[in-house]
């Protein structure tokens, strides 16, 4: 069972890190097109930037082996609710920007600035998924090893005796 949980959570931080790349793809191109204007960028943009980058800072990080493990899972929460908030953010600027539904996440093929921008609302969306579905592994993997530890030390016999009592 632990090569399991190991190789799910493998998969889990390959998705963070990709969601993360695409969302700050996404948003850096937005932020490129203030380079040769006067105006500054909204702080929305700059906060999913940084909570993109941050995550594929740890999930490059956490993706060696013993590096970690699963004990990281109050970051892995952490970081989730990060991408929520951020989800939520370009949610409101989605509504602000009259683009459409919320959770209208199909034919991103046009190219168009709604298009782009509801691509990142929805891959802001499934890293945050990703990341709390780590952390709950995370919080069950540790809960389920220390009641393995637990149980032997209760059952240990002692050196002196040949028979269990």
């Amino acid at each position: 069972m632990p090569i399991l949980t190991r190789v799910v959570s493998f998969l889990l931080r390959i998705g963070e890190i990709a969601f993360a790349a695409v969302v700050a793809g996404l948003i850096g191109w937005y932020l490129d097109q203030f380079d040769d204007s006067d105006t500054w960028p909204d702080a929305r943009w700059i906060y999913t930037e940084v909570v993109a980058g941050v995550s594929i800072i740890l999930g490059l990080i956490w993706l060696i082996p013993f590096a970690g493990g699963f004990i990281n899972w109050p970051l892995d929460l952490l970081i989730s609710f990060a991408w929520f908030a951020a989800f939520g953010l370009l949610v409101d600027a989605l509504h602000k920007n009259h683009c459409g539904e919320i959770w209208y996440w199909r034919d991103f093929s046009n190219d168009t600035i709604c298009d782009r921008w509801r691509a990142a609302e929805a891959f802001s969306f499934l890293s945050a998924v990703f990341w709390i579905v780590s952390a709950l592994l995370g919080i069950w993997f540790i809960h389920r090893t220390t009641d393995a530890v637990a149980a032997r030390a209760v059952h240990r016999r002692r050196w002196y005796r040949h028979y269990p009592v």
